[in-house]
């Protein structure tokens, strides 16, 4: 009999340490990935399928790199780029780059170098 309440409790704790993530996955999203090269000149680009409305931005590393700027181009036709010029360690993310409102991204360039041979880079939108 005391296995029940121990095991109700187990499953309140859990589900008390999952709900905060669970909720903020609901607002991020993945726009796209790409890798970064050594030595690399050209932007890394990131097709997006469709169209995706978000309002903001955020990069996060999965190897150690140097992120020069990210251009981001919309239904439209219009750009936007971010300038960053900063290393970056596996797993740092970037701030959130807000747009001005709530855009349809189509194409995505990120420009930079990996500190290996090749490094990840995930490009997060978010919906609010």
């Amino acid at each position: 009999m005391a296995v029940k309440p121990l095991f109700q409790s187990a499953i309140l704790a859990l589900s008390m340490l999952l709900a905060p993530a669970t909720a903020l996955a609901k607002d991020d999203f993945t726009l796209g990935r790409t890798i970064l090269l050594e030595h690399g000149n050209r932007g890394a680009d990131i097709p997006v399928i469709g169209c995706r409305k978000t309002d903001a931005i955020r990069l996060k590393a999965k190897r150690r790199l140097h992120l020069k700027r990210i251009k981001v181009t919309f239904q439209n036709g219009d750009t936007r780029t971010f300038h960053f010029y900063r290393d970056m360690k596996k797993g740092a993310e970037t701030k959130w780059q807000k747009f001005a409102y709530r855009r349809c991204v189509t194409h995505i360039e990120v420009f930079g170098n990996s500190d290996g041979s090749t490094a990840g880079v995930t490009v997060m939108g978010r919906d609010k």
